[in-house]
């Protein structure tokens, strides 16, 4: 099967350009660095399946990036039949340096023309032969987005590939093809493969080339010693960099004709700039994007969406024992889009368990085991979760859709201001939005971090980025203490607890930054993408990825927890059958339930107050766990529980059940955010960590945990009376705990003085 490899910049399209030909649910993101790793697909509307692999946006082919490093070493050593270059008609001439670059090695390129649709809006043209001509390569105007010319470009790359191409250079200046000519003739006495490359790279002193060809560096080295350029003195690489600039410069300014400024188009882009001036603010920009979350969280959480339901209070008794009762409003008011399926899929999953219970009632008798295990333990933890699934879609569609349009790129833009006076590059921010979807793609994304600490600093904060398996804890605890406590806005608790994670994962960067990991953020260069309208199949493509890694991991990892979990808090240490008070699962919770005293669920709760222990311990192996194991714990508190939606009820068992007050319901949130992540992730900070690394992170979110969890307690404690007399011992718990910390990072810091020293 022939292989086609695509290349181009961040931003030129490429990787809607993947799914377009290949139906993958690769990612489209609208900043540099989202494609860490190459991502592969099959084009199959030719005579024969073409493999397209999705290469990571890069500037250029020197080593000064992973993405460049991964990008180089495929095209060179993985030898692909064709490489189809991406580049974007809006900024032909920035594209093109990429280009001159390919064309200088042994391999079939065909240059690939993106973003027609929005040259042509703009009234302009290209010629297309011309610069076919100048190239010396097939040269396919295309628009990716609107899937234009997508098959003539896909013939002409298999044309391409049909026959052998030898690498040329634009390099004009005498004496710099005279040297690159010498080592390319050197190279092929070696029988070097590409030599023409390898040679243009070595004369840059490129740092791979140099290493793999130190004794071809002396002819190098002389030919500097000759060298007296006006502008870059000997510094070869800035020479030839500028070399290629002007050669761009000179044969492709005239390929695109523009089209004389309309005042139309003035006023367009005058408004496009103003928007900028405002999204892009170093104060207003920020505020907006916290408005514009709070509206996310609100649309997808929210029971009364336009605050206005006292206009529905004599409507509402109407639909009263009807379907709709519940499902498009509570309380009178309206509920929104995200609460509105929740209770859809909550209706349609209760309906299932008691239709399964009463068949089973009916063949095996009243509380039977089996009609226990399979209602109770495998269907009620199933559902629990998956009922969440549509409120984690409708949050990840905004998210998707503020990426899509570009203005996620603006975010990053904003935070690389205030990163950068934490220690981090804006770049860093990159995996840590990632990290609300899932920290395992977020973490391998860090590969893009130049610098060591700053890798490992930001891999450590990326869990406080609540991903969507936390989403369901934040959810139901805070559904359950709406419903307990009598409050009102569970999208304002849950949009408050993302606050929370993405400020200690700030403060926790700051300490990192100014002790353990101590370093300068690296320059961050980044283009802002053009606004446009998301693409609906691209959405669609994301979502579907997301809902099939939700249920698959439902009917695995979560399926087998709470069989486990049924297991456990159904049997004895004499491996019968008994009350759950004097089971596995209660013996195991009630020993390790003191060690959360001070963040407000241990052993100050009641008789079943060990289930939070419990609870938060499975998490450590899918975040999901934490509900699961409620829903299954539940169904054994109270049999037959009833009253509010799948989840938020099991949370309203276990609030009612134990005695926990709501500063140690919102604790608990805090402590999952925070804490130890699933295996999944653990193992992938493993892989990217260096050796020796992992164990401290291990230490950093268990204290992190701890630490945060308790001040949340100790602060909401101040509100609330009931926990006044836990929480003055506990605030002293947790100050020292924090000077504990603060000591050890002091000890640390002079330990690595020393060892510099």
């Amino acid at each position: 099967m022939k292989r086609f490899a695509l290349a181009g910049n961040p931003n030129c399209g490429k990787t809607t350009l993947f799914n377009n030909l290949t139906g993958s649910t690769a990612h489209v993101g609208n900043w540099p660095g989202v494609t860490v790793e190459k991502k592969d697909g099959v084009y199959k509307k030719l005579s024969e399946p073409i493999k397209i692999i999705d290469l990571p946006g890069i500037y250029s082919l020197s080593p000064y990036t992973s993405e460049e490093v991964i990008s180089r070493n495929y095209i060179l050593d993985e030898k692909p039949d064709c490489v189809i270059n991406i580049v974007d008609a809006t900024n032909l001439e920035r594209n093109l340096y990429l280009t001159t670059q390919l064309l200088e090695i042994d391999v079939p390129v065909v240059v690939a023309v993106n973003m027609m649709d929005v040259l042509e809006k703009n009234g302009d043209t290209l010629d297309e032969k011309v610069l076919e001509k100048k190239l010396g390569v097939p040269v396919v105007k295309i628009s990716a987005l609107e899937e234009a010319n997508l098959k003539e470009l896909m013939e002409r790359a298999f044309e391409a590939s049909e026959k052998k191409r030898e690498g040329v250079s634009i390099l004009e200046n005498k004496d710099l093809k005279h040297l690159v000519g010498d080592v390319k003739i050197a190279f092929k006495g070696k029988k070097v493969e590409n030599p023409l490359f390898h040679a243009i790279k070595l004369v840059e002193n490129d740092e791979i080339e140099a290493k793999m060809h130190e004794e071809l560096l002396p002819m190098v080295e002389e030919f500097k010693q000759t060298l007296h350029d006006e502008t870059f003195g000997n510094d070869i690489e800035a020479i030839i960099a500028d070399e290629r600039y002007n050669y761009i410069s000179k044969n492709f300014s005239k390929v695109i004709v523009h089209s004389e400024l309309t005042e139309e188009k003035k006023v367009k882009e005058n408004k496009s700039d103003r928007i900028d001036k405002v999204l892009t603010h170093k104060v207003w920009g920020l505020l907006i994007f916290a408005v514009i979350l709070f509206f996310v969280f609100h649309l997808t959480f929210s029971e009364n969406l336009f605050f206005l339901g006292g206009l529905f209070k004599d409507v509402a008794p109407s639909f009263e024992g009807s379907i709709y009762e519940g499902l498009f409003w509570t309380d009178g008011g309206i509920n929104s889009p995200g609460v509105i399926l929740f209770n859809f899929f909550d209706m349609s999953f209760s309906g299932i368990i008691d239709a399964v219970s009463g068949a089973m009632a009916s063949g095996l008798g009243e509380g039977h085991w089996l009609t226990g295990f399979l209602c109770d333990g495998v269907l009620s933890g199933l559902f629990a979760i998956l009922g969440f699934l549509p409120q984690i879609l409708v949050l990840f569609l905004f998210f998707s859709i503020m990426e899509d349009t570009g203005y996620m790129a603006r975010v990053a833009f904003i935070l690389d201001r205030i990163f950068r006076k934490f220690g981090l590059s804006g770049r860093a921010f990159i995996p840590m939005i990632m990290g609300f979807g899932c920290s395992v793609p977020a973490m391998i994304n860090t590969r893009t971090l130049a610098d060591e600490h700053e890798k490992i600093a930001t891999i450590r904060v990326i869990p406080f980025f609540s991903c969507g398996a936390k989403l369901p804890i934040l959810v139901a605890i805070a559904g359950g203490v709406c419903e307990v406590f009598g409050f009102s806005s569970v999208d304002l608790i849950t949009y408050s607890m993302y606050v929370v994670g993405v400020i200690t994962a700030i403060i926790a960067v700051l300490i990192m930054r100014h002790s353990t990991q101590r370093g300068e953020a690296a320059p961050f260069i980044m283009e802002l993408p053009q606004y446009h309208w998301p693409q609906f199949r691209a959405l669609m493509i994301h979502l579907w990825d997301k809902t099939k890694h939700f249920v698959k991991k439902a009917f695995t990892i979560i399926l087998a927890s709470t069989i486990i979990i049924w297991f456990l808090s159904n049997f004895g240490w004499d491996w019968k059958m008994c009350e759950m008070e004097d089971s596995i699962l209660a013996s195991i919770g009630k020993f390790i339930q003191p060690l959360f005293t001070p963040l407000g669920f241990g052993s100050q709760l009641s008789t079943f107050g060990w289930v939070f222990a419990v609870a938060a311990i499975t998490g450590l192996i899918a975040k999901e766990n934490v509900i699961a194991t409620f829903s299954v714990l539940a169904a054994v508190i109270v049999a037959g529980f009833e009253g509010t939606e799948e989840g938020v009820a099991e949370a309203v068992v276990m609030i009612t059940n134990t005695g926990i007050t709501w500063p140690g319901a919102i604790a608990f949130i805090a402590f999952n955010m925070l804490t130890i992540p699933c295996f999944a992730a653990c193992a992938t900070a493993r892989g990217e960590l260096q050796k020796g690394t992992f164990k401290w992170t291990l230490l950093f979110w268990i204290a992190a945990s701890f630490i945060g969890a308790s001040f949340v307690y100790c602060f909401l404690s101040m509100f609330s009376t009931d926990t006044l007399a836990w929480a003055i011992p506990c605030t002293a718990v947790f100050i020292a705990l924090g000077v504990l910390t603060v000591f050890y990072l002091r000890y640390y810091e002079r330990k690595q003085n020393a060892k510099v020293a």
